[in-house]
């Protein structure tokens, strides 16, 4: 049965087509009975060759009204001004003026509607004042028009409320449809930026550890004959440096991860500022020289203001050992405020190239100071960047401390 249903539901012109025929043999049947009724005959010959094509025109209405229901509509009210103009009396297939009315309200199509309207309110006092019997008298008149009224307008109802839920239904669908687009739109930004935050931070680990790593694997190189024992500080400042850069990878590689178990893995946390005295021992241990000091009450910061002050200092450091010289020395100053983290990095040695410092930044693959902006921008902070009085190169940074969680 359901398949039945299924299948009559997709193919709704069969189910009007069986309806039309149906009208068709009614009409068939009652013309031969009117014809063959003698002398109780209320229509005469040329009537009922009239009352044919009426009949046909009719059954066609019903048959094709889901697929051109407006030229159906048409057609319905030639048949009824036909009937009218030959004085034909209701026929069974004038069933498909209300199908007509009900399914041309109930599409989108307003003029059609509308004529509808007025064919519900027009046709039935026109039917009555052209086919009203003598003998009937004025109540049963006016019964018949309010019979004819309410079948009618009950009909054009039906269809505009059927308009108006389809309608309803079909915004609902679309704005379920749009929000799940702002959805997935909202989480692809949000996959996008936390890819950016991921590769601003592997840049900031590999850019610094590589560049330690192959500064000690080139002071080892160099003395290797001469003093083993300064070539096996070198290498272990090597491997040291290594485990802690792999450390820091599988930290951030670890959030692009699905654990199977649902488990949070364990990785290194993330360095702040009191990481930042390792950090520049670290650099020394390459041979430069860092003048760091650490003014104000030192206190709790947010994480978002930690992990900028450390990356800020880490990717300054690591720009002065790339393009400050041989003979370059650095300085390191982080001040605490009442409502911000001042820095200041720079160094006394060449200086980076103008486009580093420059809208867009151009360090290598142009990830350095833009990477340093993003981040300051992330916690509304100001940085300002570029070439030293004198020589060299300056970072300044002031991290707002208010509003960070």
């Amino acid at each position: 049965m359901h398949r039945l249903y299924e299948f009559l539901r997709r193919h709704p012109m069969w189910v009007d087509g069986f309806w039309a025929v149906c009208l068709l043999l009614i009409s068939a049947v009652w013309l031969v009975a009117e014809a063959e009724a003698g002398e109780f005959r209320r229509l005469s010959d040329w009537q009922l060759l009239a009352a044919v094509p009426i009949s046909f025109a009719l059954s066609v209405v019903v048959w094709l009204r889901r697929r051109w229901p407006e030229a159906m509509l048409l057609l319905a009210v030639a048949a009824g001004l036909a009937q009218l103009a030959t004085d034909v009396f209701a026929v069974p297939p004038d069933f498909a003026m209300l199908v007509i009315v009900f399914t041309v309200a109930s599409r989108e199509v307003r003029w059609a509607s509308r004529l509808a309207l007025v064919g519900a309110f027009v046709g039935p006092p026109l039917a009555v004042l052209r086919f009203a019997e003598e003998d009937g008298g004025t109540f049963g008149d006016i019964a018949a028009l309010v019979f004819f009224l309410v079948c009618f307008l009950l009909a054009w109802v039906m269809g505009d409320s059927l308009r108006t839920r389809r309608a309803y239904y079909i915004e609902l669908e679309e704005r379920a449809a749009r929000l799940e687009r702002e959805r997935e739109a909202q989480a692809k930004v949000a996959v996008a930026a936390e890819r950016a935050r991921i590769a601003r931070e592997l840049h900031d680990v590999v850019a610094h550890n590589v560049s330690v790593m192959v500064v000690q694997a080139d002071g080892a190189a160099y003395v290797l004959d001469s003093a083993p024992e300064q070539t096996r500080q070198a290498l272990e400042t090597i491997s040291g440096t290594g485990r802690q850069a792999l450390a820091e990878m599988r930290r951030l590689l670890g959030v692009l991860r699905d654990d199977e178990r649902g488990e949070a893995g364990e990785y290194v946390p993330q360095p702040g500022v009191e990481q930042l005295t390792e950090l520049v021992e670290q650099v020394r241990g390459t041979g430069l020289t860092v003048d760091f000091r650490v003014d104000g009450t030192p206190r709790p910061l947010p994480s978002g203001v930690e992990l900028t002050a450390y990356r800020i200092v880490q990717e300054a450091l690591t720009n002065t050992r790339k393009h400050g010289g041989p003979d370059a020395g650095a300085t390191v100053r982080i001040t605490y405020g009442n409502d911000e983290l001042s820095l200041l990095a720079e160094d006394d040695g060449r200086g980076a190239q103008a486009e580093l410092y420059e809208e867009g930044g151009a360090d290598g693959l142009g990830h350095g100071l833009i990477g340093m902006r993003e981040r300051v921008g992330m916690v509304g902070g100001l940085l300002e960047t570029g070439p030293r009085p004198g020589g060299g190169f300056r970072i300044r940074a002031s991290l707002p401390l208010a509003g960070q969680h």
